[in-house]
């Protein structure tokens, strides 16, 4: 879908440890108090914006109206990656993120069913607005990972590199490259849209900007294993 570079096709992705579900209220709540650096009111400019933890009730208490198994938004990509280095964890890489999010329930890789691509599109078609819902309310993939789709959105570890062009004449331009990070790269498979619209939205995003349905998980290496 994104080659990792001109002239390459394939990525190779390590095996890795991935949360099952995303970081919930509850557990944020639980770093803030014990790093209060990344409590609101207190989180650097530099790292969060205005809207940091803005449907929380408190500084450390998301309210009755933020459930402690919902997901928690309004995390920017530093108090997300914060948030798994404390727990001696990573944000996955955009790579590893997608190769877990290619499976059903059944399969690992349903990016060619046309049923599981429509399912995808008809939520991100759906309007916001709404909390989202407590995790893990539905069925895991096949390898057990829960709301992948269909909860909130996700920072990836490299989200600052996958800003493309849909003009192939400017995959070259020296400009680009400053803001690509992995290099210029060009655009496969585009009836998965919806992996094209994550992209998108990834990309359009500062580190220090938070939204109301962006949230994340973390990951780890797995030693000793390849491939």
């Amino acid at each position: 879908m994104l080659p990792p570079a001109p002239g390459v096709r394939e990525a190779e992705v390590a095996s890795f440890l991935l949360q099952r579900t995303p970081v919930t209220n509850a557990q944020f709540r639980k770093f803030v108090v014990e790093h209060p650096e990344w409590q609101r009111g207190r989180a650097a400019a530099l790292f969060v914006d205005p809207g940091y933890l803005r449907g929380w009730a408190t500084p450390t208490d998301p309210g009755a109206g933020e459930a402690p198994q919902r997901p928690v938004v309004g995390v920017s990509w530093f108090a997300a990656t914060a948030y798994c280095e404390a727990q001696g964890a990573r944000l996955p890489s955009w790579y590893e993120w997608e190769w877990a999010a290619a499976a059903d329930e059944t399969v690992a890789d349903a990016r060619k069913d046309p049923v599981w691509r429509q399912r995808l599109l008809t939520w991100y078609s759906t309007p916001g607005g709404n909390a989202p819902r407590p995790v893990a309310q539905g069925k895991a993939n096949m390898h057990g990972v829960h709301d992948l789709h269909g909860l909130v959105w996700e920072w990836v570890q490299d989200a600052g590199a996958l800003m493309v062009s849909a003009d192939n004449r400017e995959q070259g331009d020296p400009d680009l490259m400053k803001f690509c990070g992995t290099g210029a790269l060009s655009m496969e498979q585009k009836e998965n849209y919806a992996v094209l619209m994550r992209i998108a939205m990834l990309s359009s995003l500062e580190a220090r900007y938070t939204t109301a349905n962006l949230g994340f998980r973390c990951a780890r290496d797995l030693p000793g294993r390849q491939p």
